[in-house]
């Protein structure tokens, strides 16, 4: 079997058996369309070490970051390892392959302070009732609250809300719910936007979508884009946190920092944010050490 044939074949795997996100698959199958694209559409029997070197070198040569190539040699493992498990192949290539250490590069957040400030805002824009801003008040309280990534709120239809106990059922990466917890404010801005702005929202839908059971709207009444959400926090959150390419995923960063700088224990919020390995949630101890760091040599006499 050549090589893009293979390639097809384990995407499919990927997003039929294993649920990953369509992101997740199109990142593999680009990386190792550009693996094709380097040392030719081989039979995947055919691929040995020195393709796989080459490949890694031509990327370091186009100047490509270390977390690209890291990137790229972990799709380059899990295919040929699909590969072998499957007995397509005699010997794994990969398994000699090395790759550069990734730089640690820690998320971007805003202060509890900064993000009162951003929200009070938004609870004042939505005191007009204008359906729009009632979303987007909801949204980033939401997105804060319950410290979920913007595919899965994007994702999340009205039964999927429990009022009662505060809680949202997502569907996260791999296809696995969770459910999180998300506070009074967020609670207050939910109920408005449900009894003033979907509505209002739900009014200006097509025909063929008027019956949709989607949480968040967009202007025409169907299911909120996650290029929409980015767009509302990234001209929100973007002038406090110093950037105009931040997205949703601020927020999350954000709220597991807080969590953490509030006591939270590290397994609840991993727990909370979905992440499979502890090591994930353990990037936002550095960023409260770090901020923790700052605030002594700032403070202290003696630093």
């Amino acid at each position: 079997m050549e090589m893009s044939a293979a390639v097809a074949a384990w995407t499919g795997h990927l997003s039929d058996v294993r649920r990953l996100s369509p992101a997740t698959v199109r990142a593999y199958r680009s990386d190792l369309v550009d693996l094709i694209e380097t040392i030719g559409d081989l039979p995947v029997e055919q691929v040995d070490l020195e393709h796989l070197r080459e490949w890694l070198w031509s990327a370091t040569k186009a100047g490509k970051a270390r977390s690209t190539i890291a990137r790229r040699t972990a799709s380059a493992r899990a295919f040929f390892d699909w590969l072998l498990e499957t007995e397509q192949i005699p010997t794994d290539p990969s398994l000699r392959l090395i790759a550069p250490k990734r730089g640690r590069t820690l998320p971007r957040v805003a202060t509890a302070d900064a993000m009162t400030l951003v929200l009070d805002a938004a609870a004042a824009r939505a005191a007009t009732e204008d359906p729009i801003a009632l979303r987007d008040h909801a949204l980033l309280e939401l997105l804060y609250a319950a410290a979920v990534r913007v595919s899965e709120v994007c994702g999340l239809d009205l039964n999927d809300v429990d009022p009662s106990r505060a809680t949202a059922r997502v569907l996260g990466k791999g296809a696995k719910e969770r459910v999180v917890p998300y506070g009074a404010p967020a609670a207050r801005a939910l109920d408005a936007y449900l009894r003033i702005g979907r509505p209002a929202l739900l009014t200006r839908a097509a025909a063929d979508v008027a019956a949709t059971p989607a949480l968040f709207l967009g202007a025409r009444g169907g299911r909120l884009s996650q290029r929409t959400a980015y767009d509302v926090v990234s001209r929100t959150i973007g002038p406090v946190i110093g950037s105009s390419a931040v997205g949703p995923h601020a927020l999350r960063h954000s709220a597991a920092t807080h969590l953490l700088d509030g006591g939270a224990d590290l397994r609840a919020v991993q727990e909370m944010l979905g992440h499979a390995s502890l090591g994930t949630t353990q990037i936002y101890t550095h960023v409260s050490s770090e901020r923790l760091t700052a605030t002594y040599k700032l403070a202290h006499p003696r630093a």
